[in-house]
């Protein structure tokens, strides 16, 4: 049964947001502030964490930082303010998604539920893997290592470095990458892919970065060559 955190420091949000899930049946704890939110994600190892921005103690953006190395684990940010550059900052730190305060049950409910099948395994599948050289990434396991050593990519990251190996050198506008990696209902502008992007050839490191192409002014392409000095 999937399990989704919900950290917010109004208890009566958190309490609200918590009921409407366990009704649609999911596994489902709330913390009221940062630390516990650390704790309770250590103990009861959620797939889903959908997290306040602003709270006493420590800020979401700063549980964001703690779980830079939590490779596979789902963040919704809830904020207060509709400010691009917040916005930006959490998907920058690793958040999948994000929504504004106030905002409907409903949608939130179905932003969780699509983040999870995002997320979702299917062990029945043959396990499958795309390989440059060194670099492997093995998808049923969304696992992806470079010189035998795993790379922690969030699962957006993951998505989008899939997408774009599986189909090497098709070129994908920023408009497409967001429809297809993100979804119709995400309301993010392309700037995101491109913090994405960033964000893959940094971990990729020099020598594997080249392997996403910009195509400037339409988008982004995957190769299959790896240049070295």
């Amino acid at each position: 049964m999937d399990k989704i955190l919900v950290v917010d420091d109004e208890k009566t949000i958190a309490d609200t947001i918590t009921y409407a899930l366990d009704r649609e049946g999911y596994t489902v704890e709330a913390a009221y502030d940062g630390e516990d939110a650390l704790n309770k994600i250590s103990a009861f190892n959620p797939d889903v964490v959908i997290l306040d921005v602003m709270m006493p103690k420590m800020s979401g953006f700063e549980v964001c930082k703690r779980l830079e190395n939590k490779a596979g684990l789902g963040i919704i940010l809830l904020t207060a303010k509709d400010d691009i550059v917040d916005k930006i900052l959490g998907l920058e730190l690793g958040a999948d998604d994000y929504i504004t305060k106030p905002f409907h049950m409903r949608e939130l409910v179905a932003r969780a539920k699509s983040l999870l099948r995002r997320l979702q395994k299917n062990s029945d599948e043959e396990q499958e893997k795309i390989t440059i050289r060194d670099l492997e990434v093995i998808l049923q396991h969304r696992k992806v290592q470079l010189h035998g050593q795993s790379l922690n990519l969030t699962p957006k990251e993951f998505d989008l470095l899939t997408l774009l190996l599986s189909h090497m050198g098709r070129v994908y506008t920023r408009d497409q990458l967001l429809d297809i990696v993100w979804g119709m209902e995400y309301a993010g502008g392309t700037r995101t892919v491109d913090i994405h992007i960033q964000r893959l050839r940094k971990k990729l490191g020099e020598s594997y970065q080249n392997i996403l192409q910009t195509i400037h002014g339409v988008g982004y392409k995957a190769i299959g060559e790896i240049y070295e000095d």
